[in-house]
């Protein structure tokens, strides 16, 4: 007979109270338990006496007994200094942006890399392109627009086959 220290739920909807009873492992959450152990009103502010309410003597005996708190019990034993205070669980993967997050977290920052850079490009090409006027034929400039385009589209695709490979890589 496994036993666990856990919330039996009470009040109405939206109206949550609970007691910490100790229970069958396999007994229902809001059903049969062996003894009531205390109470937990999650609508009282943290700092009050009367949110989490426990009988010390009780719970000693039934950890003794071999009864195993649940994640929420055993933070409420660990506060009252009935047991140690356990880990606090922190899983940084599941609070990571998924992939189209992140997509879009990287073309945000390259268009807010993009307007930093071209202003230092405009600075450059009047000078550049005032020298290449006074030497340079009307066609010559017609040739670098062209250029233009078709490195853009060779810069797009490496992109789009690194957000390939990282779909098949999850």
């Amino acid at each position: 007979m496994a036993l666990r220290l856990r919330l039996s739920r009470g009040g109405s909807k939206k109206r949550p109270f609970y007691r910490i009873v100790v229970a069958e492992k396999s007994a229902p959450r809001d059903g049969r338990y062996i003894e009531r152990l205390g109470v937990y009103n999650p609508l009282l502010p943290k700092d009050h006496e009367d949110r989490v309410k426990l009988q010390s003597e009780r719970i000693k005996h039934w950890l003794g007994v071999g009864a195993l708190p649940s994640d929420r019990v055993a933070r409420f034993l660990g506060e009252a200094k009935i047991i140690p205070m356990p880990e606090q669980r922190n899983n940084p993967q599941k609070a990571k942006p998924k992939a189209k997050a992140q997509e879009r977290l990287a073309e945000k920052e390259e268009k807010a890399n993009a307007p930093a850079e071209a202003p230092a490009e405009q600075a450059e090409a009047p000078v550049e392109a005032s020298a290449e006027a006074a030497e340079a034929a009307p066609a010559d400039a017609a040739a670098p627009a062209e250029e233009k385009p078709a490195e853009a589209a060779a810069e797009e695709k490496p992109a789009e086959a690194a957000a390939e490979e990282e779909k098949k890589a999850e």
